[in-house]
């Protein structure tokens, strides 16, 4: 692993999704979650596949993005069939947002692994890191919680572009809506320590890095990729615990949540925080790379990852 101190990600990659436009507008994003709620999962699901294979025909760069990253993750030359099902999936994962938003969680069939570690933590009125990935649906996996235990997250994220996307959602339930901690801002980490004390749990997902943010290379499906170093400087800053977490979309309505300790996180992270940084991003770059080979078409980062 190689670290760059103080750098960004190169500008090909950032100009690659950070500053990607997004896609839509306000009116034809309500207007496609009215029509969701209205037909019903199971219909606006079968939809789904005329409105992937739109974007598959319209979107070349996501259609090649799509192709290199299957081709790592499956170790074949991935088909239109495999890039077909890498879009429905993740459009899928965004249609059950609705659902999920409507209050509508017990049409899914989700299994939970290692839910003793959260319920723990909550027991001990523990705040934690959940740290993830753009893998499967984070709402699936904030939802389980609240099911379960009542869990409050706050979510770490680059709103820029899903601004619009987020904000429709919201909407279909404001009591429901995520908290969420804007990166960028003055106060974000002030935000994240005071999450935590509360004994909130703080999600980010940290396959994506933003500009400015120094980035630490990794050995990823074969070949170096560089991975933001910021959530586990902070976990590192805070000596806080780092339970990873991925909501992998199995088809239909099934889910698998996953929470897993990263090993190396906590109060001990303090006393080397450069070594335990590295390792903790060194363990969580392997367990990615373990979910994105059992569940391939579950990786949602339409854009050259590796240049």
């Amino acid at each position: 692993m190689q670290h760059r101190p103080g750098g960004g990600v190169s500008g090909q990659s950032l100009s690659s999704w950070a500053t990607r436009p997004e896609r839509g507008n306000a009116a034809v994003i309500r207007g496609a979650v009215r029509l969701a709620l209205a037909l019903g999962r199971p219909a606006a699901w079968l939809l789904l596949h005329v409105v992937s294979l739109y974007f598959m025909a319209v979107s070349a760069a996501d259609r090649a993005a799509s192709r290199q990253y299957l081709r790592r993750a499956l170790g074949r030359e991935p088909g239109l069939a495999d890039v077909f099902r890498h879009f429905h999936a993740f459009a899928t994962t965004i249609l059950d947002r609705v659902y999920l938003l409507n209050d509508q969680y017990d049409r899914f069939s989700v299994r939970v692994h290692g839910e003793e570690i959260v319920a723990g933590m909550l027991a001990r009125g523990e705040g934690c890191l959940l740290v993830g990935a753009h893998v499967g649906s984070f709402e699936i996996v904030r939802f389980v919680g609240r099911a379960a235990r009542a869990l409050r997250v706050a979510l770490v994220m680059y709103e820029r572009n899903t601004r619009t996307l987020n904000t429709a959602l919201d909407a279909i339930n404001p009591d429901l809506a995520m908290r969420v901690i804007a990166l960028g801002s003055v106060d974000s980490m002030l935000q994240v320590e005071n999450a935590l004390a509360e004994g909130e749990f703080v999600g980010m997902l940290a396959d994506r890095a933003i500009e400015g943010e120094s980035t630490i290379a990794c050995p990823f499906l074969g070949t170096p990729a560089r991975f933001p170093a910021g959530p586990f400087r902070i976990a590192a800053m805070l000596g806080r615990p780092v339970v990873l977490m991925f909501g992998i979309y199995r088809g239909g309505n099934r889910y698998d949540v996953h929470f897993e300790w990263l090993a190396g996180s906590g109060p001990n992270a303090r006393k080397d925080r450069d070594g335990a940084i590295g390792e903790m991003l060194r363990q969580y770059v392997a367990r990615l790379e373990h979910y994105c080979r059992i569940a391939p078409y579950n990786w949602f980062n339409f854009y050259d990852y590796w240049s």
